[in-house]
């Protein structure tokens, strides 16, 4: 009984840290995120080193980026030649996969060469993506092959908070360049915090002359006392927003800009005073963590203030949608305002929590007047999701309004599919699986790979909902790009895979093997990454020996031949080398389950790998006595195999010419 124990503990281990199992369609070429469909001919296609590019003057973006990247990437000057259906690389709109999402695409490779058909251009761009991945080590060939593929979801996002500390032009670009690689579309910008205003406003110069730098930085963690003394800062002038703007959409990425609203609202206070409950003048904040700063939503001024930022922002970000923040809004100053308190009682507000929601429904309004749709993290709902929010409600007398984004950050599957049956759409951002400033230890590469933006229990019917994934690069306490880039990278590359690939098409090993090449690309680019984060995620393949031929072991003693079937199975993943495995599955399935179908079909699998020009002789020593090595098991196998089928022969007989195939 101990060591029936001793095996079950064992073998749960293992599930724990065992990759997923490998999908039973091969897909040999190694491209993240992995492609929906694709099927091969057998055959390879020879790049020149000079080629042509076909396409129509509406693909004139997409043609040249595929130029750049064969130049820069793998040495292939290629010639463009515009309104032209003929090259050696043919560009094509046109709908070959008969659906509407203008991200699919389909990729082919024949001997005439290459072509990449999609109903719009950023489906082609996605092509251009996977044909730069598929480009062999030789830099010249590539599989003839067909790929059909679209996104598994609509919005596949990458947050960079600059509030906590600036970063610069160079590094979002940087990150829009790996975001356009992974197939990402929407790069959320957080560009207001208590700790810095990142955005040039003509009409209010203080927020970045005063608010935009702070005069020294928390380090050491949340409870820290400690401070590095340099003062910080930075901020984005219009015309450096126009010049980023500009380089994400011609890599089709959507830019969602975020400013906080009515809390985390520190650094605007400290350019002016009077938009705060108290008046008095604060200093931009040095100290991370939750402010109790908040908007005075009792003074007109400050929706006016508001609307005018507002205003000058969607001039700079055409994109539809705009995030109002909303999250870890702390009450206390709001409490202690006698102005604040006699607004509520004209409006009939009740709680605190509803008066957020009167604050965000009337920025919604703001936003809806100017042609754009609001987006919020999900306390804008009025849930109190903190224990400083926790206020008596009897019923909730104001409604969110209709048609808002609500991005969804904490809670559990429960407020996920409440938010979801009021009509809300949803982007699934879940702190535990999604943010990237959390340790590898928190969340190591397999988590993240292995999320999933549709809860499990989500009814059917609110699936639609759910419009993709969003992860999060928060930046406290990641003052430097070195620091960040570890955080981000290779996670990136898990939740691109998310987003873009269905939940049943994806393989974690498959996607960890991929994932080498993609390393290679971004030490060439000089981008820091994890080296260890899949070594952190799961053990090496040595290590897995090891563990499963002791559970095999375990099995053995148990008797439980299932499982040791079972076990010797996932030892052959990791010993690939040691067919005699095989081997010994067949013989567990023959003398201990009675099941010689299956043992035939593993004897099979066996003799494969046998050599072919291998002797069959009998291996025998010096002294002339019979040594046990792989050819007698071969030997054993062979002969085993034609008794098995004989048997098989005597029992079922000769097979009618029906049943012939």
């Amino acid at each position: 009984m101990k060591l029936v124990k001793l095996g079950i503990a064992v073998f749960c281990l293992l599930s724990i840290i065992s990759p997923a199992k490998s999908q039973d369609s091969q897909q040999p070429i190694e491209v993240i995120p992995a492609v929906e469909s694709v099927s091969y001919d057998g055959a390879a296609y020879k790049l020149s080193k000079s080629i042509s590019i076909g396409y129509p003057q509406e693909l004139a973006n997409e043609a040249t980026f595929l130029k750049e990247y064969l130049l820069k990437e793998h040495g292939i000057d290629g010639k463009l030649s515009p309104n032209t259906r003929k090259g050696d690389i043919v560009l094509a709109i046109g709908n070959p996969t008969a659906t509407d999402n203008k991200e699919a695409y389909q990729l082919t490779v024949n001997k005439k060469g290459i072509r990449i058909e999609a109903p719009a251009a950023a489906g082609i761009f996605y092509g251009i993506q996977t044909l730069r991945q598929i480009i062999g080590e030789d830099n010249r060939t590539v599989n003839q092959l067909s790929i059909s593929d679209a996104p598994a979801f609509r919005v596949r996002s990458f947050m960079l908070d600059e509030g906590r500390n600036f970063k610069g032009k160079a590094v979002v670009k940087q990150l829009m360049d790996e975001m356009a690689r992974l197939k990402m579309n929407t790069f959320h910008w957080h560009l207001t915090d208590d700790q810095g205003w990142r955005i040039e406003i003509k009409k209010y110069p203080k927020l970045t002359e005063i608010g935009a730098f702070r005069d020294s930085t928390q380090i050491g963690g949340f409870n820290s006392t400690k401070y590095d003394p340099n003062p910080h800062g930075g901020f984005y002038t219009q015309d450096d927003i126009r010049e980023i703007v500009a380089y994400a959409t011609a890599r089709h990425i959507n830019i969602i800009p975020e400013i906080e609203i009515p809390g985390h609202a520190s650094a605007s206070i400290a350019a002016y005073p009077w938009l705060g409950t108290t008046g008095k003048q604060i200093k931009v904040s040095c100290r991370f963590g939750v402010h109790h700063e908040v908007y005075n939503v009792a003074n007109p001024k400050v929706f006016d203030f508001l609307d005018d930022v507002i205003d000058e922002m969607i001039q700079l970000f055409p994109g539809e949608i705009f995030h109002i923040g909303g999250d870890e809004v702390r009450y206390n100053h709001w409490k202690e305002s006698e102005e604040t308190r006699k607004f509520m009682e004209e409006k009939g507000i009740q709680t605190y929590p509803e008066l957020q929601v009167w604050i965000t429904n009337l920025m919604s309004e703001k936003l809806k007047a100017k042609g754009r749709r609001m987006m919020g993290w999900n306390e804008i709902t009025g849930v109190q999701l903190h224990d400083y929010q926790q206020e008596k409600v009897q019923k909730q007398e104001q409604k969110l309004s209709e048609g808002t984004i609500v991005q969804i950050w904490k809670g559990s599957p429960e407020l996920i599919k409440a938010t979801a049956e009021q009509g809300y759409d949803i982007l699934n951002s879940y702190n535990r699986y999604t943010y990237l400033d959390y340790d590898y230890n928190t969340i190591p590469l397999e988590k993240a790979y292995t999320f999933n933006p549709i809860p499990t229990d989500l009814p059917k019917s609110l699936e639609s909902k759910i419009l993709g994934v969003g992860c999060q690069m928060w930046g406290e306490f990641i003052p430097t790009v070195k620091e960040m880039n570890l955080k981000v990278y290779p996670r990136i590359a898990a939740y691109a895979e998310v987003g873009w690939t269905r939940p049943d098409q994806k393989d974690f090993k498959r996607f960890t093997q991929s994932l080498q090449k993609l390393k290679a690309i971004w030490k060439k680019e000089g981008i820091e990454h994890l080296e260890k984060a899949i070594e952190l995620t799961i053990p090496k393949d040595s290590t897995m020996i090891r563990l499963y031929k002791g559970l095999v072991d375990c099995c053995k003693l148990a008797q439980d031949t299932p499982k040791q079937i079972q076990a010797l199975r996932e030892l052959y993943k990791y010993d690939k080398t040691n067919h005699k495995l095989l081997y010994d599955i067949a013989w567990n399935y023959s003398y201990q389950l009675k099941d010689n179908k299956s043992a035939e079909r593993y004897l099979q699998a066996f003799l494969k790998t046998r050599k072919a020009n291998a002797r069959k002789e009998e291996p025998v020593s010096e002294k002339g006595e019979l040594v046990l090595g792989l050819e007698n098991y071969y030997n054993a196998a062979e002969n085993w195999l034609k008794d098995l089928q004989k048997e098989k022969f005597f029992k079922e007989g000769i097979p009618l010419e029906s049943q012939k195939q």
